[in-house]
């Protein structure tokens, strides 16, 4: 007995000093990696002082510090930055739906302005702006090498004025100006219309107002309809949106779903990760769903596109989305402003991550360009038929209901035909749909 606690002992005694002898190094390691931060800390503050007292104009301390700040966030990644107190104002406004500027969500890429879409009914979309178009000069002067805060800063001003814009755009030879006038920028977050027996609901941004809109929307499209039962799905239109809220990219997901989870984060550190799960109801009672995306659609869309697609609740139709797949903390600080800090990435439910990637639609259908000799198609006068020759026999094998239903259904027909050449994306979206219905009729 007396050996063996004796070996105990020993071992104890050997375990604590393999214990000194690792955590020694250790310490010392970290102690060194401290030492080197104070050092740079150091060296900053050196800078700083030697800029006050020898650069060649006098400079504002807060303004060098701002840059400082904005400087080392938009190292990390294209969507952390520094917020001072007005920019940090206006962010808190466009939540609420309501901003001024041109309508378009930017991000920088190679050192530009790139476009990840113009915003519905703005500036930008009416003066043509289209996602992946590059911005490289406002009103003459070269964006390259500003951040992209003092970028968009450039392209702000009054409501009214006018700013010319240098735009370089993937299959145009030379770059071109455009020209706008800024606006104030009155978000819909939600828009719903009746095509047909389909309802469709174009959701342009996700903030405090998307989820009351689309709600209300659904509602106002069933009565116009006669009743849910008379409608044959619904197509979300997610194009060209830039995201917004993440709260309102999950209570657009729960619209849809009855349960399951509908996204997760994972931060830094294992416990920093959330999920998301949908509670039972759903706004159209089950009805088909088609989500429309492309290339600009971003961020709280593609949440919202995974989560319906993985858990095949909808069909995925149009191009590949944007693939911005991390989650920013907008954090106050002292003086007003605040910081926007990338802090987490966001998965769908089967795990994917779309950073990068983007959500790949189910089914690829581009939109195909707007062309002069297409849009006067359009204006084609049809090829006569044997019903529109004068004096032409009726068939009297047909009750009249009979003859209005076809009268309908050739109305129908007129208006998918146009639908195609204004939206052919919408259009497929709705074909799809049509057929569904018909199968399930069967």
């Amino acid at each position: 007995m007396r050996k063996y606690v004796m070996a105990v002992i020993a071992g104890t005694v050997a375990g604590a000093g393999i214990a000194t002898q690792l955590a020694g190094p250790l310490l010392a390691q970290e102690a060194a990696r401290n030492a080197s931060v104070y050092q740079q800390l150091d060296l900053f503050g050196d800078i700083f002082e030697r800029i006050r007292a020898q650069y060649v104009e006098e400079v504002e301390p807060e303004k060098l510090i701002e840059a400082a700040i904005n400087g080392m966030l938009t190292s990390l990644d294209p969507h952390s930055s520094f917020l001072p107190k007005k920019d940090f104002d206006a962010m808190q406004v466009q939540t609420r739906g309501e901003f001024g500027g041109l309508g378009i969500e930017v991000t920088q890429e190679d050192g530009y302005v790139k476009v990840v879409t113009p915003m519905d009914d703005t500036p930008a979309a009416a003066a043509g702006i289209q996602p992946g178009d590059f911005i490289t000069h406002v009103n003459g002067e070269s964006v390259l090498g500003l951040t992209l805060d003092l970028a968009v800063e450039k392209m702000r001003g009054p409501v009214g004025s006018e700013i010319v814009i240098t735009v370089v755009r993937q299959g145009t030879a030379e770059p071109f100006d455009v020209s706008l006038i800024r606006d104030k920028i009155k978000l819909t977050a939600a828009r719903a219309r009746l095509e047909g027996s389909t309802a469709v609901v174009r959701l342009t941004t996700f903030n405090d107002q998307t989820y009351p809109g689309l709600e209300a929307g659904l509602k106002k499209v069933f009565e116009e309809a006669g009743g849910a039962d008379k409608v044959n799905g619904v197509v979300l239109d997610l194009r060209n949106n830039p995201g917004g809220l993440l709260t309102q990219a999950i209570k657009v997901s729960d619209a849809f779903l009855d349960q399951g989870e509908i996204v997760s984060t994972r931060g830094r550190k294992p416990g920093d990760g959330e999920r998301f799960n949908a509670a039972a109801g759903d706004l159209t009672g089950g009805k088909p769903l088609v989500v429309l995306i492309n290339g600009g659609s971003a961020s709280a869309s593609e949440i919202v596109a995974g989560a319906l697609q993985d858990h095949r609740r909808a069909i995925v139709v149009g191009t590949k989305s944007f693939g911005k797949g991390s989650v920013q903390s907008v954090i106050p600080l002292r003086g007003d402003g605040a910081m926007r800090l990338t802090t987490s990435r966001y998965y769908t439910p089967s795990g994917r991550s779309i950073q990068s990637l983007g959500v790949q639609p189910d089914v690829l259908v581009e939109q195909p360009p707007r062309s002069t000799e297409e849009k006067a198609e359009v204006a084609k006068p049809r090829g006569r038929s044997e019903a529109e020759l004068r004096g032409s026999l009726k068939n009297d094998s047909m009750t009249d209901d009979e003859r209005r239903l076809l009268e309908a259904e050739a109305a129908r027909a007129e208006a998918s035909a146009k639908l195609r050449i204004d939206d052919y994306q919408l259009a497929y979206a709705i074909d799809i749909l049509r057929g569904l219905s018909a199968v399930a009729r069967q």
